[in-house]
Formats: C-alpha cells, sequence, structure tokens
C-alpha cells in the first residue's frame, strides 16, 4: 500500500479512486492533480513509483488544506459557531440538525437523548 501523507491508499485500485481515500480530496481535486502532475488515471496506486508519491505528496502539501489541518479548520469553525451563539452554533451545541432537516420524525440519530424505539405490535 503506498503512502500519500501519512495515508494508505489501496493498491488495488485505480489512482482516481485511490486519492480520494484522503480526507478533503474528492474527484476534481484528484483530476487537478493526475493533471497538473501529469500521471495516468488509468493506473493503479500500486504502480506508483517512490518519485511520483514524493511529487504527489509535495503538491498536496503545498497546494491543498488536507486530513489533519483541514479536520482542524472544520472543528474551528463549529467552535466558533458556538462561542458566538449564532443559530448554527446553537444547533450544534445541542445536537440537532444544523442545515434545515426536520425533527419531528427524521432526526432520530442526532435529536436529545436516546429514545428506543417502539417495535410494531402483532
Amino acid at each position: 500500500m503506498p503512502r500519500v501523507i501519512g495515508i494508505d491508499i489501496p493498491a488495488k485500485k485505480k489512482l482516481v479512486v485511490s486519492l480520494t481515500y484522503i480526507f478533503g480530496i474528492g474527484q476534481a481535486v484528484v483530476q487537478e492533480i493526475i493533471q497538473k502532475l501529469a500521471l495516468n488515471p488509468d493506473m493503479k496506486a500500486g504502480d506508483l513509483t517512490q518519485e511520483e508519491i514524493s511529487r504527489i505528496n509535495a503538491l498536496l502539501q503545498t497546494e491543498y488544506v488536507v486530513e489533519g489541518d483541514l479536520r482542524r479548520q472544520v472543528q474551528n469553525n463549529i467552535k466558533r459557531l458556538i462561542s458566538i451563539n449564532c443559530y448554527r452554533g446553537i444547533r450544534h451545541r445541542s445536537n440537532l440538525p444544523v442545515r434545515g432537516q426536520r425533527t419531528s420524525t427524521n432526526a432520530r440519530t442526532r435529536k436529545g437523548k436516546k429514545k428506543t424505539v417502539a417495535n410494531k405490535k402483532k
């Protein structure tokens, strides 16, 4: 398994798919990386040479915010929303859906304290 910026990516999958295992990298960013580094998108990730892996590492560290830095940035944004007591921050603090979803029926995963769901009576 090749390691790219500290993450093991699957060796048997295509490069386009395996690079998306890195947090913060989606399909569009993978296409940019492949185009900038002139890599073959159909090659397997296990076929990458050490030199190509080091070029990918260098590009990701200089031009993109990924993995630990991005996770830290997202957590800081949520903490900021909570600290200024805005609507989204209040929703985050009380573990309710933040983006306008309904809570009367479909928010069991995050709404309030744990509730047991009654089984169907026979």
